[in-house]
């Protein structure tokens, strides 16, 4: 078994010897003869992957939502609504829930259920993984949850293919503003997330309803939804000129109104360790519907006593639930998700902010549009990590420009990084994976990686054209054919030890699996760079000394 081993190892070595010899050396010679045409097919190369990603035929996507065992419903009904109603409302949930469990048990052996528990809350939300400024409770809210058996345990749908087909199954609810259906264990908040902000609410709603129909256009994006609620009725009242001049002022009204139907504290009597407030206002007969506002009288300040209608106009409209604010501004915030194995949230926020935004700040003045929510931390996260790696990136080149002496070979060896990239944009593309933000860590930490071995590089040209007085030409052969194999089994090792995390399915490691794409295809297309690229640029630099020096004399 021993002889069998020490065999085979001597049979690859020599192979690769081989082959480094008999197929390496004459591709680098040949791309060594013509370096400028060479160079330049691979900028062409780097420009067309980079045209790509910006055209959005690469599509790039921040954070996609990661799957769990649980799906759930929220159902936002009217400010103020009975609890009886929502209850009612649940049960509409209930009966689709019931017919999704009975297609999601037909998969599972008999006696076996696909779902583990179910969950129904009326008022408050079911706590989740998520990062959302939704946190409204009341009679109008209601959600249920539904918690699956582990997908390989069950087969059939995943979760959120049940998410979606519990949507279907739900009937249209009666008195409903917002309605959705969500499998996410893990998300940012929701995919689209588009913020109006502004002075006057009703101009914002406006803007928000029309956007939120510009949304309603685009296939495969579903739950629209925005944070603009209207609250209960409520009774205006505003003072008549006339009565200014007898006196009254509308604090003196709202005053004596608040005091007829809720009361004045008269007098506080104290019962143990409690205070009793005493109230005077009007009998309960007297103030059980707005009809008896009409037979109100405002006693004016010389004593007189008027009818309230004669003195104020009332008018019954709808308040405010909430207003919120972002940086002392009135912000109404237009939600969506997106199905996205059919578009990314990103293609559909780029056409919006392009195209349908800057019409609708004309049509509307005085508001103003801005991303929100997953937009707005992938603005922050990109921008935090590429200032991060500019300095990244500068203590590299000082920490190469120190053992190589030298101010421009640095840049040489650095030059594999951006092709690296090139590899991992490659790999997604064959792997059928969208760029995410994990893909960007990985090529954040291919960078580190690639430069192994272009350091190598280089440095064993260096020393091959002090110690044996080579010439250029002769070095960089003979150091790239002495340097294959350990730059290739390097490479490959590497690219080996990752693999079983690219072809990993479980939904619990699937976010990380961009990141090993882009570290595993990287090294290996920069590997091709490093093997022959590098060597070009090594003698472009070479030739421009050439001319310096030859130009100096």
């Amino acid at each position: 078994m021993g002889r069998r081993w020490e065999s085979f190892q001597e049979r690859v070595s020599n192979g690769l010897e081989r082959f480094a010899e008999n197929r390496y050396q004459p591709t680098l010679k040949f791309v060594l003869r013509y370096r400028y045409a060479t160079l330049g097919a691979a900028l062409a190369i780097l420009l067309l992957v980079l045209g790509l990603l910006v055209s959005g035929r690469i599509v790039f996507q921040f954070f996609p939502t990661v799957s769990g065992n649980e799906i759930y419903a929220n159902l936002e009904l009217p400010e103020g609504y009975p609890v009886a109603q929502t209850a009612a409302a649940v049960e509409v949930l209930q009966e689709s829930a019931n017919q999704l469990i009975a297609e999601l048990d037909s998969t599972m052996p008999e006696g076996q259920s696909a779902v583990v528990s179910q969950f129904k809350t009326i008022g408050l939300p079911i706590s989740k993984s998520t990062i959302s400024d939704n946190e409204e409770s009341g009679s109008h809210i209601a959600e249920m949850s539904l918690t699956l058996r582990p997908h390989d345990e069950r087969g059939g749908m995943t979760p959120k293919q049940a998410a979606k087909r519990w949507r279907e199954l739900t009937p249209a609810i009666p008195d409903v503003i917002e309605k959705s259906f969500t499998a996410s264990a893990v998300s940012l908040g929701e995919d689209i997330n588009i913020q109006i902000r502004g002075k006057d609410l009703q101009v914002m709603s406006d803007a928000a309803a029309e956007l939120s129909q510009i949304l309603s256009g685009f296939d495969a994006i579903y739950d629209i939804s925005n944070s603009f609620r209207s609250g209960k009725q409520e009774l205006v009242l505003r003072i008549k000129p006339e009565a200014e001049s007898l006196g009254l002022t509308q604090t003196d009204l709202g005053t004596q109104v608040r005091h007829a139907f809720y009361g004045a504290e008269a007098q506080r009597v104290q019962r143990g360790r409690d205070d009793m407030r005493i109230m005077v206002r009007y009998p309960e007969s007297d103030r059980r519907s707005l009809a008896d506002y009409n037979n109100l009288y405002v006693r004016l300040p010389n004593g007189t006593e008027v009818p309230v209608h004669s003195v104020a106009d009332a008018n019954i409209t709808s308040g405010n639930a909430t207003i919120r604010r972002v940086d002392g501004q009135r912000a109404i915030n237009v939600t969506a998700y997106a199905d996205r194995t059919r578009v990314a949230p990103e293609t559909v926020l780029r056409l919006v902010e392009s195209s349908h935004i800057p019409k609708l700040e004309k049509k509307y003045p005085g508001t103003a549009f801005s991303l929100a929510g997953e937009a707005e931390e992938r603005a922050s996260a990109l921008d935090g990590l590429a200032r991060t790696g500019l300095i990244a990136l500068i203590i590299i080149y000082t920490l190469l420009a120190v053992p190589l002496k030298s101010y421009l070979q640095p840049l040489v060896v650095m030059a594999s990084i951006p092709f690296g990239f090139i590899g991992a944009v490659i790999g997604h593309f064959l792997l059928g994976y969208d760029l995410v933000f994990f893909s960007i860590l990985g090529i954040v930490a291919l960078s580190g990686v690639v430069i192994n071995a272009s350091l190598v590089l280089v440095d064993f040209i260096n020393k091959r054209r002090l110690k044996a007085q080579a010439s250029v030409m002769d070095a960089i052969t003979e150091a790239g054919v002495a340097r294959f194999r350990p730059i290739f089994l390097t490479s490959v090792t590497t690219f080996v030890g990752l693999l079983p995390l690219m072809v990993n399915a479980d939904l619990t490691t699937a976010p990380f699996v961009p990141l090993a794409v882009s570290l595993g295809f990287g090294v290996i297309f920069a590997t091709t760079v490093t093997l022959l690229l590098i060597p070009v640029l090594y003698l472009i630099l070479n030739d421009l000394n050439r001319i310096v020096l030859s130009r100096k004399t």
